[in-house]
């Protein structure tokens, strides 16, 4: 393999998943001729078949003909590719350390947090690009209004930093808006104790700033760095968040400091998105953006697919489909209340627990996830690959919420049978909330007539 970095030819084994797909389009821009492996076909493996050598299955001669090759962390070792790069002496890096190499190239800003991290990332790309910057990025998902989720552009490198499996673990961001710190992939840190050090350590490689919401679990946890600039709604925040007006379609704010004041608008509703818009936000303006462009680019921000995605009324009734990635509990109970609002709207959730690990370790704060509801229906597991041996399925998540909440609830495995079920609920719904990280989101269109259900 050449010094020079990134090689010419790189070889990804699960290049359709969302990280993967993105560091696809990243290296395709800088001139890397990428070739990638998949274990199934997608549309997103459609859209890479444009411009790179993408396939389903194994094909040991492209891995082989590879400078380097990476892999997605759900990717097995003992994965033909991998195996036969590693026989023919081809450097095979896992995605953390590809990243963290990829990184040493430029100035990252990142984001990173058990959740909010697309959502926030985007927001900054939004702000941006409304400042004529062009900046490289890598996210988990599409930027509504801008493009794909990942690029190649200036030496400026906007990083939706990813926490599971260790995979922001050996880089070192210039800037960093820490969102929130939770207990999530025990499956690899073991208990919160372990994902808190991985975001001490985070925090500890960061070379300027790190923006926090004042008051949150990530405050707490690093509120002792001197680094650290705060955003929020107390008045010791440096930044303070002011004016909250909130609708079912969007929010409006002022964010103040001592030197400056801005009124945001967003397009985009809920708490949550105040509170994201604002450390990406407060992340600008400490890189020198100017403030129009913040107020700009936030104005102009559509939101992230699949999160708080509002699909249309159901098929033959009135109540509206919003679909939300929301898969642990915080996000769950921030759903609900953004779709209730002020009004107390009526809700009817159905979710899929996501990966069996996640929905065993948690099944005690899922059980007062989702009081607020007025129905809910849970299907079975979607294991995101994870082994099984117990046979868990979704019946835990509802077992639990009848031992901890009122709220009533019924265990529909298949997806199709959520849906015929929860049409005939819909008169006794305001908002039908669809929430789950599998792949529950197509119930979302099935309901909404955007697609034949099949």
């Amino acid at each position: 393999m050449s010094n020079a970095w990134p090689p010419r030819r790189v070889h990804i084994v699960g290049i359709g998943g969302a990280g993967m797909s993105g560091m696809a389009r990243y290296l395709a821009g800088r001139g890397c001729v990428v070739t990638g492996s998949d274990a199934a076909d997608s549309s997103t493996m459609v859209d890479l078949g444009v411009t790179m050598d993408v396939y389903v299955g194994s094909d040991v001669d492209k891995a082989t003909n590879a400078d380097v090759l990476t892999m997605s962390p759900a990717v097995s070792d003992d994965d033909l590719e991998i195996v036969a790069a590693r026989s023919a002496g081809i450097p095979v890096l896992s995605r953390a350390k590809f990243l963290a190499r990829l990184s040493h190239d430029h100035e990252v800003v990142a984001f990173a947090g058990t959740h909010g991290k697309t959502t926030t990332t985007s927001m900054y790309l939004m702000i941006a690009h409304a400042a004529k910057e062009s900046p490289s990025w890598l996210l988990g998902a599409p930027v509504i209004g801008l493009g794909e989720n990942g690029g190649y552009g200036s030496h400026q490198l906007v990083l939706e930093l990813d926490e599971s499996y260790g995979t922001f673990a050996d880089v070192a961001p210039s800037s960093l808006g820490l969102l929130n710190v939770e207990a999530d992939h025990l499956d690899h840190y073991g208990d919160l104790a372990g994902v808190q050090r991985a975001f001490r350590e985070l925090v500890s490689r960061t070379k300027r700033h790190v923006v926090v919401w004042y008051g949150s679990t990530a405050h707490e946890l690093v509120k002792t760095v001197k680094s650290i600039v705060t955003v929020g709604d107390d008045p010791r925040a440096t930044w303070r968040v002011g004016e909250v007006s909130q609708e079912l379609i969007g929010s409006t704010y002022t964010l103040t400091s001592n030197e400056a004041a801005l009124s945001i608008a967003l397009r985009v509703p809920g708490l949550h998105n105040v509170v994201n818009s604002a450390i990406a936000a407060v992340t600008a303006l400490l890189n020198d953006i100017p403030s129009s462009a913040v107020i700009d680019g936030l104005s102009q921000f559509q939101g992230a697919p699949r999160r708080y995605e509002i699909h249309g009324t159901i098929t033959g009734g009135d109540a509206l489909v919003i679909e939300d990635y929301a898969h642990l509990p915080s996000e769950i109970r921030t759903a609900i209340t953004t779709a209730r609002g002020d009004q107390g709207r009526r809700v009817v959730a159905v979710f899929q627990p996501h990966r069996v690990t996640r929905t065993t370790n948690l099944t005690e704060e899922f059980g007062t996830a989702f009081e607020d509801v007025d129905e809910l229906i849970v299907t079975d597991i979607f294991s995101s690959g994870e082994p099984n041996p117990q046979g868990v399925t979704g019946q835990i998540i509802v077992d639990a919420v009848r031992e901890r909440s009122s709220t009533p609830v019924r265990y529909i495995a298949d997806r199709r049978e959520a849906a015929a079920y929860i049409r005939t609920r819909q008169s006794e719904a305001d908002v039908v909330l669809v929430l789950g990280a599998g792949d529950i989101g197509e119930l979302a269109t099935w309901l909404t007539g955007d697609s034949d259900e099949r």
